[in-house]
């Protein structure tokens, strides 16, 4: 790709990233860090990704630093347990402590077992927790790993009102890839309904980011890849980002997430 094409898609995918810090060692100074590197010299992310013992505390960081960003967190996190009340009301609480967005983990070792009905279920209860937010529905396309189980996953999170399919927890070996994404964008696409895709786990570079925009561009069209519609779940990826797009990402402090 020609370094100015490169660049284009770099400030593209910054803009689409949930910038994300979902590690043990998080505190409450390294979320508010967190929230000083989303306001950078060439835009923000679409959202900051915290757990939910943070959220009230990313959205006060972002406030001081003038940005009025889309807090997400995490629920039924990171095992994807088979207990669509528990998800549910772990959702709603998390909508209750101020999240705009909310990453639920699908129940994929019951589909794995066989077990549909868990998973719809599931996302029926966490859609109707959200209310009028958010709802994006981690399939863990890595650990299904079948083709024919991510397309499955993917459309039984989509009939269940998902609004966006994710890849990945970011927590196992096989997180994000190509593959999983063609999967699941076909899906979108086919379903013929507004739900919107993350990448999310091992998207490190501007290369990487362009590939997935790239099958989102072919798949859905040139113009469908927004804000609403797509994004990366990443922690790593905002300095390589703003370094393809030529500004110092030193100050970003994102090595740490």
């Amino acid at each position: 790709m020609h370094p100015n094409q490169l660049a284009q898609a770099a400030l593209r995918a910054l803009h689409l990233m949930d910038l994300t810090a979902l590690n043990d060692t998080d505190t409450h100074a390294s979320i508010r860090a967190l929230a000083a590197a989303a306001n950078t010299p060439v835009g923000t992310p679409a959202a900051l990704c915290v757990y939910a013992q943070f959220v009230q505390t990313a959205q006060a960081a972002l406030t001081e630093e003038g940005l009025d960003l889309p807090v997400a967190t995490v629920t039924n996190f990171p095992y994807g347990n088979a207990d669509p009340e528990a998800a549910a009301a772990e959702t709603a609480a998390a909508i209750h402590l101020g999240a705009d967005e909310v990453d639920v983990v699908f129940p994929y070792r019951a589909l794995l077992a066989g077990d549909a009905e868990v998973g719809r279920k599931l996302v029926e209860l966490s859609r109707a927790a959200v209310g009028d937010k958010i709802l994006k529905v981690i399939i863990e396309s890595g650990e299904l790993k079948d083709p024919a189980l991510i397309r499955q996953a993917s459309e039984i999170s989509i009939a269940a009102g998902a609004h966006f399919i994710k890849t990945s927890t970011g927590k196992v070996p096989v997180n994000a890839t190509l593959e999983a994404a063609e999967i699941m964008i076909q899906a979108i696409h086919d379903a013929g309904k507004p739900v919107g895709f993350k990448a999310a786990g091992g998207v490190r570079s501007a290369a990487d980011a362009a590939a997935y925009l790239a099958i989102a561009d072919r798949i859905m069209g040139p113009t469908w890849a927004s804000a609403a519609t797509f994004r990366f779940g990443a922690s790593s990826l905002l300095g390589n980002l703003l370094t393809t797009v030529g500004h110092d990402a030193g100050a970003t402090k994102t090595s740490a997430y």
